[in-house]
């Protein structure tokens, strides 16, 4: 009874979750995710191909929700909303792919963990490309690690596409699966999304290499290596930066990659978190060493919203087999959660709020390395207040965190106290003295 009631109550917090990103959670188009709007009207307003730098798969993708602008609200109402949209299709399809495959209770804890406990709050507030790319890949290796590499490798094609810089990922990922299954065929799938890559470059900027990249570069600061142009920052210091930077590191951002669940996973989840991994591990090392390693001026590690899948599937298998826990892994779950929902509860709450005042463009970064002009403990700082929506978001993340958390902390105590009583009665009977 008790747990066919956690159930219900976990799914009405999954849908609730969805409800309010996509009405309650505050939406804009900005920076060059203004630059694929505004790309995507000229398609169907003008039937004009743009020749931006930005790959057009994402964006094609929300032309319903552009038309559906026509009917109701405005395009751009629907397009701000299109993240959110994304995200609900790729946990339904996980949610199918995967029914009699994994236990229900996990599953619901890592949807919850990523809709309330991860970077996702903050990035479907806009209409950037992360997410399209993020849950495309994270469904489609997840579908060929289940048995179908047709639905699995032609997700993962389009969000690679979509983001051509993660090509080393997908190479990584790809040659793990290759190492695991011992069929070289899988490596086609490298081949095919280089070839979307180039045709779309072809298409749109009349040449295939021409990327609109060329001679992109940041303004000149105090950092020594800033103003160059491409892959010219060092790779330590990138690593450096991407992993512990106050600001953009994932250490911070996404803390469940410090967890290892692999003992208490499936050899299904275990291949699956595998593969996501080596993903993330191409992402990174093709990142690191770019100028634009930090992603411009967005909050926290913007290119890395793939790294949430991971993170998140570590945490939820944490919680799921809390009761297997020592007393010491469930400590150290508790802090990796709390940490992850004050990620989703600023995300969906502070963004930014003030600091565009503090880090100008000269003094950018100081968002990226000092912690209190971090974006994830700025509101520490600030008296900037968010607005009433915001409010909202953000007492449904701190929600789910309390009904994640209880489990743990009621370990927690069952656990330690034993421990605790012990340590007591052992420095009880050592002799104090004055």
């Amino acid at each position: 009874m008790i747990t066919t009631w956690r159930a219900t109550a976990e799914r009405a917090l999954i849908v609730a979750g969805l409800f309010l990103s996509f009405f309650v959670l505050p939406h804009e188009i900005i920076s060059d995710a203004m630059v694929r709007y505004l790309a995507l009207a000229e398609l169907v307003e003008w039937h004009k191909v743009s020749p931006m730098a930005y790959s057009f798969i994402g964006p094609l993708f929300s032309a319903p929700l552009y038309l559906a602008g026509k009917l109701a609200m405005t395009p751009d109402w629907w397009c701000a909303r299109f993240n959110t949209t994304v995200l609900a299709a790729g946990l339904l399809v996980m949610w199918l792919m995967t029914r009699g495959r994994i236990d229900a209770g996990l599953r619901r804890k890592f949807f919850l963990v990523l809709l309330a406990a991860s970077m996702f709050p903050n990035h479907l507030r806009g209409y950037f490309t992360e997410v399209f790319s993020s849950v495309m890949v994270a469904v489609g290796l997840w579908a060929v690690r289940l048995g179908r590499p047709g639905l699995g490798w032609s997700a993962v094609t389009l969000g690679v596409a979509n983001m051509p810089a993660t090509l080393l990922g997908l190479t990584l990922a790809t040659i793990r699966h290759v190492w695991d299954t011992r069929r070289l065929r899988h490596l086609l799938v490298i081949a095919l999304t280089v070839a979307l890559w180039l045709l779309e470059s072809w298409m749109r900027r009349g040449h295939p290499t021409w990327t609109g990249y060329q001679g992109n570069h940041g303004p000149r600061t105090v950092l020594p290596y800033s103003g160059l142009t491409g892959f010219s920052y060092p790779l330590f210091f990138g690593l450096l930066s991407v992993f512990l930077s106050f600001g953009k590191g994932l250490l911070f951002f996404a803390p469940g990659l410090l967890l290892m669940p692999r003992e208490w996973m499936s050899d299904e989840l275990n291949g699956v978190h595998r593969l996501w991994l080596w993903f993330l591990a191409g992402m990174i090392l093709v990142y690191a060493s770019w100028w634009a390693w930090f992603g411009g001026w967005f909050w926290g590690p913007r290119f890395f919203l793939f790294a949430c899948f991971p993170a998140s599937l570590a945490i939820a298998v944490r919680l799921h087999q809390v009761d297997r826990l020592p007393v010491s892994a469930v400590a150290t779950t508790l802090s990796v959660l709390t940490l992850s929902a004050w990620v989703g509860l600023s995300g969906a709450g502070f963004d930014q709020s003030d600091l565009i005042h503090s880090c100008t463009t000269e003094l950018e970064f100081l968002c990226w390395y000092v912690p209190e002009f971090s974006a994830l403990w700025y509101p520490f700082v600030t008296n900037w207040r968010p607005g009433t929506n915001a409010f909202v978001m953000m007492g449904y993340c701190g929600g789910v965190y309390l009904w994640l958390a209880a489990p743990l902390m009621r370990a927690l105590v069952t656990k330690a106290t034993p421990h605790l009583m012990r340590v007591v009665r052992d420095n009880a009977s050592a002799g104090w003295r004055f």
